[in-house]
């Protein structure tokens, strides 16, 4: 992992220190939920795909400018508007207060799971950060990977007040799922995933779906074999082959601009 370069801030004083809470969102969608709740709204919004794309450069730069090149090629976004709307909001949280309380609104499906090992990943460098992770509140298994889409304020209120605080093993263990995932390490990965930390759930069965997507003997990956299954069996019609998708393969958190491009790739083999 590259180090991240931080802007340096001015010590607070014992008597003048004050806890700060920040939230850190997977996306505008919550934020707009959260602004009806009585949290406060110190918000830092995560609009990052890190589950598609490469991902390896040298330093943050280099990073920015390479995903920046692959989400203006792949989802039609320029690169000044990716860098004014993702990297601004990622780079906010080089310059959070000495001692601030961040929560990480973060759900368990893969798509999210990767933008928070990369937010981890960057908190990590600030030691006096106590670091807290925000689950949504499911009540029935079979909405296990709808997040906090299905969320009322109350709902929300009562995840905030029910979050898990990051022991250092934990933040560890963050950075190291980034690592292994940023390197396609599957290896490692499979590893990691079987750490025991009240901060990650269902980490094994969210790294089992990524690993599955890069198959050792070459053939179609866990997420295009299903959305071939669906199109043989079911439907061409993109909608409904996102909807199946979505209630067979919730592990993976694909929005439609992830899933349009395995679809399109399958229909064309159609």
């Amino acid at each position: 992992m590259f180090n991240n370069k931080l802007v340096a801030l001015p010590k607070q004083t014992t008597k003048t220190k004050r806890m700060t809470m920040y939230h850190i969102l997977n996306g505008d969608c919550l934020a707009d939920q959260l602004r009806q709740t009585k949290i406060n709204q110190d918000f830092i919004v995560c609009t990052e795909c890190l589950i598609d794309g490469n991902l390896t450069a040298d330093n943050i730069a280099d990073f920015w400018a390479m995903r920046a090149k692959f989400i203006a090629a792949t989802y039609n976004v320029s690169t000044e508007e990716y860098y004014s709307k993702s990297v601004k909001e990622f780079e906010k949280l080089n310059n959070l207060p000495d001692n601030s309380e961040v929560c990480l609104w973060f759900e368990n499906d893969l798509f999210c799971q990767t933008n928070m090992w990369f937010v981890i990943s960057m908190l990590a460098n600030h030691p006096t950060l106590k670091i807290f992770r925000i689950f949504p509140m499911i009540d029935n298994k079979a909405d296990t990977w709808k997040g906090f889409g299905i969320s009322n304020a109350e709902k929300l209120e009562q995840a905030y007040f029910s979050k898990v605080e990051f022991k250092p093993k934990d933040i560890e263990l963050g950075k190291y799922l980034w690592t292994a995932y940023q390197n396609g390490d599957l290896d490692r990965l499979q590893e990691l995933s079987k750490s025991q930390s009240d901060c990650f759930e269902y980490l094994e069965e969210v790294c089992q779906a990524h690993i599955e997507r890069f198959p050792l003997d070459k053939t179609l990956g866990r997420p295009d074999k299903v959305v071939k299954e669906i199109i043989d069996t079911n439907s061409t019609e993109f909608q409904e082959v996102f909807s199946a998708f979505s209630d067979r393969e919730g592990v993976y958190g694909f929005g439609d601009l992830q899933l349009k491009n395995i679809y399109d790739r399958q229909m064309r083999s159609h």
